[in-house]
């Protein structure tokens, strides 16, 4: 199949991490659909910039991750508009709505958070990865990803937002699963770590780690950008690792060094 035919489904596409991923996909003349949950001008606004950047096509799609059957129409819809998936990108992600230490805590926010950032994900790529199985015996694609966006959290605690760092460190376990059970099937699954991004979501905190940054808690001393997690999306995308699954690669500025 030729380069532009190749359809990558990103979840949380219309803005910061997912938006930069979009962007470096089309770039690569992957078609995109850009899933979202809530905010459609932003949805659409990023699929101007797909084909702006080279997209041959690009299409949102309104669907909350976490709602299983939402999941499942997002599969069926991007299917019957392109007829294949080549790249799923589980991007889609929520911080907890306040910061709570771990001894308060809510169930609520616990449900939530590992809603959109775990039980969603696993289920859509059990939808996605079974599609593409089919999708692969039929000929219609060669060599189908999953790329799973987590983040330094899977690895670093905050007691202050402890619903988050499980669903990562969740997801990370949720690559592995998938890697492994995916690779005699022709599916590479492999795992994106970001480390501190400016994104919306780390706006609240942008004075602290300034700061903390310009103190060095990173050896390149500044914030990360949704391109740079973009980039390291498109690398694996551009079929720069064929050899390569159920890797972590860090996007982090060195953060996850051990140093003393």
């Amino acid at each position: 199949m030729a380069v532009g035919e190749r359809v990558a489904l990103v979840t949380g596409g219309s803005r910061g991490i997912g938006r930069g991923i979009v962007g470096e996909l089309a770039a690569l003349q992957y078609s995109v659909v850009v899933n979202y949950r809530s905010d459609g001008e932003a949805a659409e606004s990023a699929c101007r910039e797909a084909k702006d950047r080279g997209a041959p096509r690009a299409l949102a799609i309104r669907a909350d991750v976490a709602d299983l059957d939402a999941g499942r129409l997002l599969t069926e819809r991007t299917l019957a508009e392109f007829g294949r998936i080549d790249l799923l990108v589980n991007n889609a992600g929520v911080a907890p709505a306040t910061r709570l230490d771990l001894l308060t805590t809510t169930a609520e926010s616990w449900d939530r958070v590992l809603g959109i950032n775990l039980r969603g994900p696993f289920f859509l790529t059990q939808a996605v990865a079974a599609t593409m199985v089919e999708l692969l015996r039929a000929g219609t694609v060669t060599d189908p990803q999953i790329i799973f966006v987590t983040s330094i959290s899977s690895a670093f605690a905050s007691v202050n937002r402890g619903e988050y760092c499980v669903s990562k460190a969740g997801l990370s376990m949720v690559a592995q699963l998938f890697a492994t059970r995916l690779a005699d099937e022709g599916i590479r699954v492999n795992e994106v770590r970001p480390g501190i991004i400016a994104t919306d979501m780390t706006d609240a905190v942008r004075d602290v780690y300034d700061r903390r940054i310009a103190a060095g808690l990173v050896p390149i001393r500044r914030w990360g950008t949704p391109l740079d997690v973009g980039r390291a999306v498109g690398a694996l995308a551009a079929d720069s690792f064929p050899y390569t699954t159920g890797e972590v690669f860090h996007v982090d500025g060195g953060l996850h060094l051990r140093r003393l």
